[in-house]
């Protein structure tokens, strides 16, 4: 919904919700034996390895364990590698290089080290030209 000053455009009169009704009963739709108390079942996700197994296997499985080895002290600079996709290494280039280079005859390609432009790893995806290149 959206809402404007704190209620929703659409929404009911207070008249005519349901609760007004139950005003009058004694237990306003909650029943007396399943009374309506505060947190009768555990607040949040209490109760996921106890009572509420079933649910939780049955809606959320694997929530509970572990997955892996653990790494203690962790350090993310060794494992720092940017990558980029075959499709954008001729834009690393620039088009006025590109034409000059297919004009030459004697077989010289273009040279294009992506460590300078701050990649690490070069991936497959897109397809590149009939033009020739030598990554490194």
């Amino acid at each position: 919904f959206f809402f404007v000053s704190g209620r929703s455009s659409r929404a009911m009169p207070t008249r005519q919700r349901k609760h007004r009704k139950e005003r009058g009963g004694e237990h306003c739709g909650n029943g007396r034996i399943g009374k309506h108390r505060k947190h009768c079942s555990g607040r949040g996700n209490a109760g996921g390895q106890h009572m509420h197994r079933i649910a939780f296997d049955k809606y959320h499985p694997g929530y509970f364990g572990k997955v892996g080895m653990r790494h203690f002290h962790y350090k993310k600079n060794p494992y720092h590698c940017p990558t980029v996709n075959i499709d954008k290494i001729w834009s690393m280039v620039g088009l006025e290089e590109r034409k000059a280079f297919a004009k030459k005859t004697d077989g010289t390609v273009p040279m294009i080290d992506v460590t300078e432009f701050g990649f690490f790893k070069v991936v497959g995806k897109g397809k590149l030209p009939q033009q020739p290149i030598a990554v490194k």
